[in-house]
Protein backbone atom coordinates (compact mmCIF):
# COMPACT_ATOMS: atom_id res chain seq x y z
CA UNK A 1 0.00 0.00 0.00
CA UNK A 2 2.55 2.45 1.01
CA UNK A 3 4.22 1.73 -3.01
CA UNK A 4 1.43 2.85 -4.44
CA UNK A 5 0.87 5.83 -2.19
CA UNK A 6 4.71 6.65 -3.18
CA UNK A 7 3.74 6.22 -6.80
CA UNK A 8 0.58 8.48 -6.47
CA UNK A 9 2.73 11.35 -4.78
CA UNK A 10 5.19 11.16 -7.10
CA UNK A 11 2.86 11.29 -9.95
CA UNK A 12 1.45 14.69 -8.04
CA UNK A 13 4.95 15.98 -7.71
CA UNK A 14 5.55 15.78 -11.33
CA UNK A 15 2.41 17.28 -12.55
CA UNK A 16 2.74 20.39 -10.07
CA UNK A 17 6.61 21.09 -10.97
CA UNK A 18 5.32 20.84 -14.92
CA UNK A 19 2.69 23.60 -13.95
CA UNK A 20 -0.36 20.75 -15.00
CA UNK A 21 -2.20 21.27 -11.63
CA UNK A 22 -2.41 24.46 -10.55
CA UNK A 23 -2.24 26.82 -13.46
CA UNK A 24 -2.86 30.04 -11.42
CA UNK A 25 -0.22 29.67 -8.69
CA UNK A 26 3.09 31.16 -9.47
CA UNK A 27 6.00 28.85 -10.47
CA UNK A 28 8.20 29.25 -6.71
CA UNK A 29 4.53 27.85 -5.35
CA UNK A 30 4.24 24.76 -7.92
CA UNK A 31 7.90 23.92 -7.06
CA UNK A 32 7.71 24.07 -3.05
CA UNK A 33 3.86 21.66 -3.79
CA UNK A 34 5.84 19.61 -6.20
CA UNK A 35 8.97 19.46 -2.96
CA UNK A 36 6.07 19.07 -0.73
CA UNK A 37 4.54 15.21 -3.23
CA UNK A 38 8.32 14.35 -3.94
CA UNK A 39 9.10 14.65 -0.51
CA UNK A 40 6.07 12.67 0.73
CA UNK A 41 6.96 9.59 -2.01
CA UNK A 42 10.74 10.38 -1.56
CA UNK A 43 10.69 9.10 2.36
CA UNK A 44 8.35 5.89 1.81
CA UNK A 45 10.83 4.82 -0.67
CA UNK A 46 10.15 5.52 -4.18
CA UNK A 47 13.67 6.23 -6.44
CA UNK A 48 11.83 8.55 -8.74
CA UNK A 49 10.99 10.73 -6.51
CA UNK A 50 14.50 10.90 -4.24
CA UNK A 51 16.04 11.46 -7.55
CA UNK A 52 13.29 14.51 -8.61
CA UNK A 53 13.70 15.87 -4.82
CA UNK A 54 17.44 15.83 -5.32
CA UNK A 55 16.76 17.79 -8.45
CA UNK A 56 15.06 20.20 -6.79
CA UNK A 57 17.44 20.65 -4.24
CA UNK A 58 20.38 21.18 -6.66
CA UNK A 59 18.31 23.74 -8.68
CA UNK A 60 16.69 25.40 -5.92
CA UNK A 61 13.26 24.63 -6.97
CA UNK A 62 10.82 25.35 -4.43
CA UNK A 63 13.83 24.56 -1.81
CA UNK A 64 16.87 26.73 -0.99
CA UNK A 65 19.57 25.13 -3.04
CA UNK A 66 21.50 22.50 -0.98
CA UNK A 67 24.12 20.28 -2.61
CA UNK A 68 24.63 17.92 0.50
CA UNK A 69 21.00 17.28 0.36
CA UNK A 70 21.13 17.09 -2.96
CA UNK A 71 23.64 14.40 -2.86
CA UNK A 72 21.58 12.98 0.41
CA UNK A 73 18.57 12.09 -2.07
CA UNK A 74 20.27 11.42 -5.59
CA UNK A 75 22.29 8.59 -3.43
CA UNK A 76 18.95 6.96 -2.27
CA UNK A 77 17.79 6.91 -5.68
CA UNK A 78 21.14 5.55 -7.03
CA UNK A 79 21.71 2.81 -4.29
CA UNK A 80 17.80 1.52 -5.49
CA UNK A 81 19.33 1.46 -9.24
CA UNK A 82 17.93 4.39 -10.52
CA UNK A 83 20.87 5.33 -13.20
CA UNK A 84 19.90 8.86 -13.66
CA UNK A 85 20.87 9.20 -9.80
CA UNK A 86 23.78 7.16 -10.25
CA UNK A 87 25.20 9.45 -13.28
CA UNK A 88 24.80 12.57 -11.36
CA UNK A 89 25.68 11.66 -7.83
CA UNK A 90 28.99 10.54 -10.23
CA UNK A 91 28.76 14.25 -11.45
CA UNK A 92 28.65 15.78 -7.60
CA UNK A 93 31.67 13.50 -6.97
CA UNK A 94 33.54 14.43 -9.77
CA UNK A 95 32.68 18.26 -9.06
CA UNK A 96 33.24 17.97 -5.24
CA UNK A 97 29.36 19.73 -4.80
CA UNK A 98 27.83 18.91 -2.02
CA UNK A 99 30.63 15.86 -1.21
CA UNK A 100 34.61 16.18 -1.28
CA UNK A 101 36.00 15.71 -5.21
CA UNK A 102 36.56 11.86 -5.63
CA UNK A 103 37.22 10.74 -9.43
CA UNK A 104 37.15 7.12 -8.15
CA UNK A 105 34.15 8.24 -6.71
CA UNK A 106 32.63 9.65 -9.67
CA UNK A 107 34.04 6.65 -12.27
CA UNK A 108 32.28 4.24 -9.88
CA UNK A 109 28.69 6.02 -9.99
CA UNK A 110 29.21 6.55 -13.54
CA UNK A 111 29.75 2.67 -14.27
CA UNK A 112 26.83 1.77 -12.46
CA UNK A 113 24.95 4.02 -14.83
CA UNK A 114 26.50 3.49 -18.10
CA UNK A 115 26.20 -0.33 -17.85
CA UNK A 116 22.60 0.38 -17.57
CA UNK A 117 23.07 2.07 -20.93
CA UNK A 118 22.51 5.60 -19.99
CA UNK A 119 24.53 7.52 -22.75
CA UNK A 120 25.71 10.17 -20.61
CA UNK A 121 26.82 8.25 -18.39
CA UNK A 122 28.89 5.92 -20.90
CA UNK A 123 29.96 9.53 -22.78
CA UNK A 124 31.22 10.57 -18.92
CA UNK A 125 32.86 7.00 -18.27
CA UNK A 126 34.64 7.82 -21.62
CA UNK A 127 35.79 11.04 -20.32
CA UNK A 128 37.17 9.13 -17.10
CA UNK A 129 39.09 6.85 -19.21
CA UNK A 130 40.58 9.06 -21.48
CA UNK A 131 41.44 11.26 -18.41
CA UNK A 132 42.17 9.12 -16.45
CA UNK A 133 40.42 10.01 -13.64
CA UNK A 134 39.48 7.71 -10.90
CA UNK A 135 40.28 5.04 -13.56
CA UNK A 136 43.73 4.08 -15.23
CA UNK A 137 43.97 6.21 -18.87
CA UNK A 138 42.54 3.59 -21.26
CA UNK A 139 41.93 4.89 -24.98
CA UNK A 140 40.51 1.98 -25.80
CA UNK A 141 37.78 1.92 -22.75
CA UNK A 142 37.41 5.58 -23.73
CA UNK A 143 36.73 4.81 -27.11
CA UNK A 144 34.37 1.97 -26.24
CA UNK A 145 32.13 4.24 -23.83
CA UNK A 146 31.98 7.01 -25.95
CA UNK A 147 31.11 4.37 -29.00
CA UNK A 148 28.32 2.94 -26.68
CA UNK A 149 26.78 6.41 -26.04
CA UNK A 150 27.19 7.93 -29.46
CA UNK A 151 25.64 5.27 -31.18
CA UNK A 152 22.45 6.54 -28.56
CA UNK A 153 22.98 9.46 -30.19
CA UNK A 154 24.84 11.34 -27.94
CA UNK A 155 26.53 14.24 -29.59
CA UNK A 156 29.45 15.13 -27.23
CA UNK A 157 29.98 11.28 -27.07
CA UNK A 158 29.75 11.31 -30.87
CA UNK A 159 32.43 14.45 -31.46
CA UNK A 160 35.23 12.62 -28.86
CA UNK A 161 34.70 9.30 -30.89
CA UNK A 162 35.41 11.34 -33.84
CA UNK A 163 38.75 13.54 -32.26
CA UNK A 164 39.69 9.49 -31.49
CA UNK A 165 40.06 8.59 -34.67
CA UNK A 166 41.29 11.97 -35.75
CA UNK A 167 44.28 11.87 -33.46
CA UNK A 168 44.46 7.46 -33.42
CA UNK A 169 43.61 7.23 -29.82
CA UNK A 170 42.72 3.67 -28.92
CA UNK A 171 41.71 3.07 -32.15
CA UNK A 172 43.60 3.32 -35.65
CA UNK A 173 44.17 6.68 -36.90
CA UNK A 174 40.90 7.19 -39.52
CA UNK A 175 40.36 10.02 -40.91
CA UNK A 176 36.93 8.83 -42.65
CA UNK A 177 35.92 7.89 -39.37
CA UNK A 178 36.39 11.07 -37.77
CA UNK A 179 34.69 13.05 -40.35
CA UNK A 180 31.95 10.15 -39.83
CA UNK A 181 31.43 10.31 -36.45
CA UNK A 182 31.89 14.82 -36.38
CA UNK A 183 29.49 14.73 -38.89
CA UNK A 184 26.71 12.70 -37.02
CA UNK A 185 27.54 15.24 -33.93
Amino acid sequence: MIAKHGAAASLVAVALAAGMLTPLRTASTQDESAVRWFRMAAEQGDAFAQYNLGLMYDNGEGVPENDAEAVRWFRMAAEQGHARAQNILGVMYDNGEGVPENDAEAARWYRMAAEQGLASAQFNLGVSYANGEGVPENDAEAVRWYRMAAEQGDAFAQYNLGVMYANGEGVPENDAEAVRWFRMA
